[in-house]
This record gives structure tokens, sequence and C-alpha cells, in this order.
């Protein structure tokens, strides 16, 4: 099994599942999916992967990313107008079909081909040819792809209360609650009485000790899921801040 901490997901992506088990864990959801299925994933969101290989199958996944310049070109060149600012689910399994079944074959020579000029040319084509097959499957996506506006202003407290273990900037944290950075740093202050970095090093430690005291869980099992980079800088901090080693502490 393979985790991996995927904090920022810019752009929409789809996802094409070809072998093993694919996870994905946002603040309000949990999806999997299995050999043949597909994702679209909504852009501007934190996330959570987890790449599990099956028994007599190795694990393969195909990403598109489709990043709103390219969508836009699309959007002008058919002249697709877009009323309404996307509000539905934020990651969509996409049901198959006969289309969607040859565009999944169709696309695996330019992923075994990929670094040839003539393979990422008609690469496009293939990524433009995904939109064209997922806006004929659901017409609704047309809003989800084409949705060119900025993240609203979410509530803070609760944004940051379910995402404050992911290991991204502050500037990030910023976009994604629709805010410029001095907003976010001001409404972070009058929310939480302290700036975001000392309010998130204090939260993941806080959570640390918890899961270390109440869970036995051990810190070398959770420092990356609390968005630490290295054990040592969690050891450090940790100490720091409690007077103890997290080995120091003891499970109830």
């Amino acid at each position: 099994m393979r985790k991996e901490k995927v904090g920022f997901l810019g752009h929409n992506t789809l996802v094409l599942q070809v072998s093993g088990l694919f996870k994905m864990q946002t603040a309000s959801e949990i999806i999997s999916m299995t050999k043949g299925d597909m994702l679209l994933i909504r852009k501007n969101q934190l996330a959570e992967i987890t790449k599990i290989p099956l028994e007599n199958e190795d694990y393969q996944t195909i990403v598109i990313c489709l990043e709103d310049s390219f969508l836009g070109q699309i959007a002008l060149e058919e002249q697709i107008e877009i009323n309404n600012t996307y509000s539905g689910s934020q990651n969509v399994l996409i049901p198959t079909n006969e289309f969607l079944r040859g565009f999944f074959q169709s696309v695996m020579p330019y992923v075994r081909n990929s670094e040839g000029k003539i393979a990422k040319a008609l690469g496009m084509l293939k990524v433009k040819e995904a939109v064209y097959l997922l806006i004929n499957t659901l017409p609704e996506l047309k809003d989800f792809l084409f949705d060119f506006s900025e993240p609203h202003k979410v509530d803070l407290e609760k944004f940051m209360l379910s995402n404050f273990h992911y290991n991204i900037s502050v500037e990030k944290f910023a976009q994604l609650t629709g805010r410029s950075l001095a907003s976010f740093k001001r409404d972070f202050q009058r929310t939480f009485g302290m700036a975001p970095r000392q309010w998130l090093q204090e939260r993941r430690l806080n959570e640390a000790r918890h899961l270390i005291e109440t869970k036995n869980k051990k810190p070398s099992a959770i420092y990356l899921d609390l968005g630490f980079e290295t054990l040592s800088h969690f050891s450090h901090s940790f100490k720091k801040r409690f007077g103890k080693a997290p080995t120091g502490i003891s499970s109830i």
C-alpha cells in the first residue's frame, strides 16, 4: 500500500483506474475505485490518496489534468456559455458506456509512449475528446468543467478544523477559503485569536498528543498525516511544546 499526501488539487482532474485500488479521502467523503472506474475530481480541493495493488494485479492509474486555460479554449471554440456557478458534488464517479470504454482503451498507447512529441500532440486531442465525452455522458458536467469563478468565501473555522492536517502553505489555505492573503490573516486572527502558522502548529501538536495518549498511535505513524514533513521536525516541535518527546508520552 502506498499513501500519498496530496495537499492541493488545483485543477479539475479525470482519473482512469487501470488496475489496483484507488482511494481518495477529503474532509467530507471517501471514494474508492477499481479496474475500469472513472472519477472526475473538482478543482481547489484538499485530499489524501491511497494506492493499493491488488492480488496478481499491479497498480496503474491514468491521470488527465484539465486546466482552466485548456477548458477556456474549448469554451471559446464551442461558444459554450456558463450562466451558473457550479454547486453540485465535488467528485463525480462517471458511469461507463460504450464510448467511454473505447476512449479508455484508446488512451493507453499515449500513456506508454508519453515521451514522443507526436504522442504528446495527439495526446492533447485525446484530452479534448475526454471533455466532449464527459459532457455527452453527463450534460450537467458542463457547469462543473466550465465554471471559472473564484472560490466563494467559506466558513473559516469549519474549514480549518476539518483541514488543518494538510501540509500546504498559508497562501493556499487563503485561496481555498476564497480570501486574499491579507483578508485570510485578518479573519483568522478574529476567529482563532492567533496567527495562522501558530494555530496550525498548536492544533497539529495537540492532535498528535491526543492520538498518542488515547489511541496508542506511534509518532512514526502519524507525523505525516498531521502535516509534518519529517519525524525529527515533529519530535523537536512536540518536545518544545509539551516538554517531552512524543515517545515519552504514555497512553491512557
